[in-house]
């Protein structure tokens, strides 16, 4: 028996592609979905010469409880689309591929509001460049896929499109994502207590000298594939910065507002493409609840002890939350707000966090507190992720306690490691960019291996200080890390200093106009704010040994390990290590994993002076006198007060 072809639509196209498959099938011609779909249909094309969004999204309505796939072919601007084919019981439909088309273009709010016009008054009525060479193109491709189709192969346009220029002719496939979001296919639970349940699971170390869980080489086996394509992918372009010292790669994640470029830096471009990938899907996965529909929307004084105290993880002060057009209100205990579920490993069950500490693009609007994407990492596990989301909060917090404290920490001798690697990265920052670095131990009371680096620049213009801070059970890669991230901004901020100094002087009198996150950096390129960093840049103190300084050992083939041991030092200080999961299928079905940690107690990075969060967090007066930098614990009224440097 010949398979039935449905054929949805009008045109030239319409007219060709029926006209060829009526020689192989039985076809059934229709111009629009009124008279529904015979139930022994095998396949339906909605074909059309021009752009009608409302046809795709009556197609996913009308199709998708009958379990009939479905293949489209369109003219959208000049453009022919193919694609994709919809299977209704897979995730990834039509309603997908538009938007990551649609994220991963240019110009993507206008074409937004395009569609919705679109939507609301109709397709477009013809397109100037839908000529008849080209609808010949795009029925020979659409009656290929059909073959492939019915005779049980696998066709191209399964999570694919194919866009065909018709100036040009030239044609591409292009790997699309399902969206996780999508209002038509998406599959995902609700969050739950069970789900944030966390049970610590082995995961070995990929080789002896790693503390990574897979290989980069496995990894790159699918994430430029997966994730980076101009036009459809979650990431959109990449380009490779070739002034700097080390192998810098910059990738694009396409927001609806804009785009945030990510950076990958290390001694290989191939290995920096991916980590810039690897970075560009943590912020992803950041952003919003992508992973699990969040259900719980209640107040605090009402979730009782099953929810996080929001105080404990520092908020802005009464004098803040009183500035005049201060974004933030304070936290009431009576108002209803969005709670997501993460694991308490203090208290070793489920707990509820706002949503607005979870993802950090959230916490506009009519939240209590800035909140930044600290303490979210990606890993190859969910024990990698975890134990990397508590290196940058050890980090940060380091650093903070640091500035704020104006503690004179030891500092380092880089040449008593003897690592190679580490002494030529140093040489050839002095070399390349101009700039002496200087290592300080800012390791805290959890013993956490931190270590904070100042550049100082050798040259008459540029920048005169940047600082950086890493932390890590392996205290030389948390100095070459700093060094790194130190080296990606050398050469590109001493133009920006140089053009924008007058800015920056008025920014040195006044801390209120530092607001957003590259004036921290800059202001300290100033020679004349030199003075605030001399508590650490003052050299009577000794040099150091990094043996005489670390003392933690990592000695762990599986990094669950490592784990475990980091968890009960933070739980002999009384310090919960709070995970939230926010990885979503766009990264689970490779395997990543991807967590939000929250140390309550410890700083919270923020940026702009206006914004800075220390009430609540009394550590902060205390650590200083009990690692032995001050003789009595300090007030709130001593600290530093002038914005941190953290770039």
């Amino acid at each position: 028996m010949s398979a039935i072809v449905m054929v949805v639509g009008e045109g030239l196209l319409a007219d060709r592609v029926c006209g060829d498959l009526s020689t192989q099938y039985e076809v059934i011609r229709r111009y629009d979905f009124e008279e529904g779909v015979p139930e022994t249909t095998d396949l339906v094309l909605v074909l059309h010469d021009t752009l009608n969004p409302t046809i795709h999204k009556k197609a996913e309505e009308v199709l998708r409880p009958t379990g009939i796939p479905w293949l489209r072919g369109f003219v959208s601007y000049g453009e022919a689309v193919i694609g994709p084919l919809v299977r209704p019981e897979i995730p990834g439909c039509s309603q997908c591929a538009d938007k990551r088309r649609l994220m991963a273009g240019r110009d993507r709010k206008e074409m937004w509001e395009m569609e919705q016009l679109l939507e609301e008054h109709g397709g477009i009525s013809s397109d100037a460049w839908a000529s008849r060479t080209g609808l010949l193109q795009m029925a020979h491709l659409l009656g290929s896929e059909v073959q492939s189709v019915l005779n049980g192969n696998q066709a191209y346009s399964e999570g694919r499109l194919c866009l065909i220029n018709l100036k040009s002719l030239k044609s591409s496939w292009h790997l699309f994502l399902p969206d996780s979001l999508c209002p038509v296919c998406s599959q995902l639970p609700n969050d739950s207590p069970a789900a944030a349940q966390i049970t610590l699971q082995s995961s070995l170390k990929s080789n002896p000298d790693s503390f990574r869980c897979r290989s980069m080489a496995d990894l790159q086996k699918f994430l430029s594939k997966d994730y980076l394509d101009q036009r459809t992918g979650l990431l959109n372009g990449k380009m490779h910065e070739l002034t700097l010292p080390f192998a810098d790669v910059n990738v694009n994640l396409p927001l609806f507002g804009g785009d945030e470029g990510v950076a990958g830096r290390t001694h290989s471009y191939k290995v920096s493409e991916s980590t810039a990938i690897l970075e560009g899907l943590e912020r992803y996965c950041g952003l919003s609840p992508s992973g699990k529909r969040t259900v719980v929307h209640d107040s605090y004084r009402n979730l009782g002890d099953r929810a996080l105290n929001p105080l404990k993880v520092g908020v802005h002060s009464k004098e803040q939350y009183e500035l005049p057009n201060f974004p933030f209100k304070p936290f009431d205990p009576d108002r209803s707000i969005d709670w997501v579920w993460g694991y308490s490993f203090l208290e070793e069950r489920p707990i509820l966090i706002p949503e607005l500490l979870a993802y950090y693009s959230v916490s506009a609007g009519e939240g209590f507190i800035y909140e930044t994407s600290n303490g979210c990492a990606l890993g190859g596990s969910l024990e990698e992720a975890i134990f990397y989301g508590i290196m940058e909060v050890v980090e940060r917090d380091s650093f903070l306690m640091t500035w704020y404290a104006e503690l004179a920490l030891p500092r380092l001798d880089p040449y008593s490691t003897n690592d190679q690697e580490l002494l030529l990265m140093i040489d050839r920052v002095r070399a390349v960019c101009g700039y002496d670095l200087y290592f300080y131990n800012s390791t805290m009371e959890n013993g956490i291996p931190s270590v904070m680096v100042l550049a100082k620049n050798r040259k008459k213009a540029g920048m005169n200080i940047i600082a950086a801070a890493g932390a890590h059970l392996d205290p030389i890669r948390a100095a070459k890390s700093s060094i790194h991230e130190l080296a990606g901004m050398m050469l590109i901020l001493d133009k920006n200093l140089e053009a924008n100094r007058e800015e920056y002087l008025q920014m040195l009198k006044d801390s209120s106009l530092v607001r957003k996150m590259d004036h921290h950096g800059m202001l300290y390129g100033l020679p004349e704010a030199q003075e605030r960093l001399q508590f650490l840049l003052d050299d009577n103190r000794p040099l150091r040994t990094f043996d005489e300084e670390f003392k933690w050992e990592a000695v762990h083939a599986d990094l669950t390990d490592d784990l475990r041991d980091i968890l009960q030092v933070f739980r002999g200080l009384n310090l919960d290590v709070i995970v939230v999961d926010q990885t979503t299928p766009e990264i689970k079905q490779n395997g990543l994993s991807c967590v939000k940690v929250l140390i309550p107690g410890m700083l919270p990075m923020t940026f702009g002076q206006h914004l800075i969060r220390l009430t609540g967090l009394e550590r902060v007066l205390r650590v200083p006198m009990e690692l032995g930098y001050k003789e009595q614990p300090l007030t709130f009224e001593q600290l530093n007060p002038f914005p941190h440097p953290f770039p």
